[in-house]
């Protein structure tokens, strides 16, 4: 997750760089034979309506709202599988947890209990935590694209890949206001790959458990 400052985005390329997960082996490990394992794509100058999970859909009506100024964007379109559209919906909730953990000021929200578990947890605890202490919350847009998704055999666990663009996405320090710009650049693009779990105690609710960032993401130009 890129911040548009200097410093900002030193201090998380560090953080990204020490989150990153292997996922799995084993019988949880995404398959390839996906019938909806590609899914449309699109390039960050196409435009489309964004995705967003319901209201009435988030487990016990956890909130996931953010200040109007920070606005995620989830910009395709669901796969046919039920399982790969629910973890979809619920990897784009994880993003929304974090970013709500970074306006209330807590790694401890819990939206972020509820859309995160294991490798997942922690990896959203820390982005968090780095924003926190660096005195700097989040304004603009951050647009998540070109996204794939492809299930487990044994159905337990979906791989959702995608884009992310934050080159309209900056850090604004909490103290004065000020909103930390930089130049567009190759920083500004990373590729995420996420491990979503289906959470057995609650039907349809998937949960971060993986977490892989790739910075500085040419394929996402």
């Amino acid at each position: 997750m890129k911040r548009r400052t200097s410093s900002v985005a030193a201090t998380l390329a560090v953080t990204a760089a020490l989150l990153l997960t292997a996922c799995g082996s084993g019988s949880d490990q995404p398959s390839d034979n996906s019938a909806d394992g590609e899914q449309g794509k699109r390039s960050p100058q196409q435009s489309a309506e964004p995705t967003a999970a319901p209201a009435d859909s988030k487990p016990d009506g956890v909130d996931l709202s953010l200040p109007k100024d920070m606005n995620l964007v989830f910009d395709w379109d669901k796969p046919k599988n039920k399982n790969e559209a629910a973890a979809m919906d619920d990897a784009a909730n994880f993003f929304r947890a974090i970013y709500r953990g970074v306006d209330k000021r807590t790694p401890n929200d819990a939206a972020v209990a509820v859309y995160a578990t294991g490798g997942g947890l922690k990896y959203a605890h820390t982005q968090i935590e780095a924003w926190i202490e660096g005195g700097w919350t989040a304004t603009g847009t951050l647009r998540h694209y070109d996204a794939a998704t492809r299930s487990a055999e044994t159905g337990t666990s979906v791989e959702v890949t995608f884009c992310a663009d934050s080159s309209k996405f900056y850090g604004k320090e909490m103290e004065t206001n000020k909103v930390l710009t930089t130049k567009p650049s190759i920083e500004d693009f990373d590729h995420y790959k996420m491990i979503m779990t289906r959470e057995p105690t609650r039907e349809g609710l998937w949960q971060a458990s993986e977490v892989f960032v790739d910075t500085k993401a040419q394929e996402c130009q």
